[in-house]
């Protein structure tokens, strides 16, 4: 399209337009076995209803060892959001934790089929594996920049540990993303 020898008619309308900057980023590194990921359901949707698509929420992989579920949880949301349904079906996840500890992964395709989503898909990706390097990728980068547990956020870079308490999160989040939003003009 915009290679060497392209002709500018071949480039489309929208280059004459002015780049509409990026949307600030909040990274939730999070997992689906973690009461304290449910508990900060909360704060991100009042951060939804305050920024709507102003603020980039991107779900980031932490499964922690001490929940046997969770690696296959991760593999879950990410066939979730392939199917359209991503942060519907982390909600529903969270929301029923205990179920996810008692039952397992019957459990996450479960929950697929009731958001209607192809269940018979997800028991596949859980068997096959197609999203294992997403997840590995996503822990490899949590633990490069420090990420220790659940929920914590990384929002301009900035690092805020949510695994111990929830407390003013929330309000230093919108600190950070209204002022990256102001400085966007």
């Amino acid at each position: 399209m915009g290679g060497p020898g392209a002709r500018l008619e071949d480039w489309g309308h929208e280059r004459l337009l002015p780049a509409r900057p990026a949307a600030p980023v909040l990274d939730v590194w999070c997992e689906l076995q973690c009461p304290d990921c449910r508990s900060a359901l909360d704060d991100l949707r009042a951060l939804r209803a305050r920024y709507g698509d102003r603020l980039e929420l991107r779900l980031r992989h932490f499964p922690l060892e001490k929940h046997k579920h969770a690696f296959a949880a991760a593999q879950a949301v990410e066939e979730a959001m392939e199917q359209g349904q991503g942060w519907p079906y982390v909600e529903a996840v969270l929301n029923r934790v205990e179920e996810l500890d008692r039952r397992g992964e019957s459990f996450l395709v479960e929950v697929a089929r009731e958001l209607g989503l192809d269940a018979e898909e997800f028991d596949t990706a859980l068997i096959d594996g197609r999203h294992i390097l997403i997840v590995d990728a996503d822990q490899a980068e949590g633990k490069a920049i420090g990420v220790t547990g659940t929920p914590t956020y990384v929002i301009d870079g900035e690092r805020l540990d949510g695994g111990k308490s929830q407390e003013g999160l929330r309000e230093r989040v919108e600190e950070i993303a209204d002022r990256l939003l102001a400085e966007q003009g």
